[in-house]
């Protein structure tokens, strides 16, 4: 293993994320693996709390965030599994998060988010819209927008 390599592994061991990320599985895949002539192994991500890969990412970025930033919340736009990583992240993190979703965003996907205390609001009837209207509140209320 190489310098570049072991910086590396050092990096993932050490992430943040794991804070609130659970470990997850490496799942052997026995029949693609003959298939390719290689070893396969799925990364099962839908075992997280969230069902989604989504919750390392945000908890990675909220961890990150400097404590002015933390004041101020933080404004995510989904309607879906980026929507709760960031709700349950800010929430573990003592985070203020506003949730835009578009109207059109089913309502357990919502009640999802809302359960994770993140406020939610519903705008427009597309992502797009909703999109608009998060940039335009993070600018007006000072708080950092968190991209998928």
């Amino acid at each position: 293993m190489d310098e570049i390599e072991r910086r590396y592994l050092h990096a993932v061991l050490t992430a943040r994320v794991y804070e609130l990320a659970q470990e997850t599985a490496l799942q052997p895949m026995p029949r693609l693996s003959r298939r390719l002539h290689t070893e396969v192994r799925l990364k099962r991500e839908d075992t997280q709390p969230v069902f989604s890969f989504k919750l390392r990412g945000a908890a990675n970025k909220l961890a990150q965030l400097p404590a002015e930033v933390v004041r101020s919340g933080v404004i995510a736009v989904s309607a879906g599994n980026h929507a709760q990583g960031v709700a349950m992240a800010a929430r573990a993190l003592g985070v203020p998060a506003l949730i835009v979703m578009p109207q059109t965003t089913p309502a357990i996907k919502v009640e999802a988010v809302a359960a994770l205390g993140a406020e939610v609001l519903l705008v427009g009837d597309s992502y797009d819209e909703a999109a608009r209207e998060g940039r335009r509140l993070a600018d007006e209320q000072g708080r950092y927008l968190v991209h998928p």
